[in-house]
């Protein structure tokens, strides 16, 4: 039996294709900025500069940075087949940029007490992927 498989019948993981330029020059330790700018629809150099903003106590700029990766994530994902549901395993690489996007927006939301989104973004990301939730957390 193959991992993930959903015996109940759902639709199968999505799995992201691999994008190495964005992971490769951030690291490299080029700035998540400069990767943004020139991969802006890398959800992993976005979630980047969510997780710095948010350590940074920006959490307003962290929740744009975080929703600007999380809208790129779910681009990506459609374009490869996923119809909204489904499991985005952590265990495939490139899904983590989407992945610590979604992360990142639900973290920041709690932080400027959007409840809903926080408690959307959690779900969302415990359902797409468990493994995920915990690393995350």
């Amino acid at each position: 039996m193959a991992i993930h498989e959903n015996l109940l019948g759902g639709p199968p993981p999505t799995h992201l294709p691999e994008d190495p330029g964005p992971r490769d020059l951030l690291a490299s330790g080029a700035a998540p900025s400069e990767v943004a700018a020139k991969y802006p629809a890398s959800s992993l150099a976005w979630a980047q500069l969510a997780d710095d903003a948010f350590e940074a106590g920006r959490a307003v700029e962290s929740y744009a940075y975080a929703r600007t990766g999380y809208h790129r994530g779910l681009d990506a994902l459609r374009r490869n087949g996923w119809k909204g549901q489904g499991p985005v395993p952590w265990e495939h690489e490139p899904n983590r940029g989407f992945l610590r996007a979604l992360a990142a927006l639900a973290r920041a939301a709690q932080a400027i007490g959007e409840t809903e989104e926080y408690e959307r973004c959690s779900t969302f990301l415990r359902d797409s992927s468990p493994t995920a939730a915990e690393t995350l957390s």
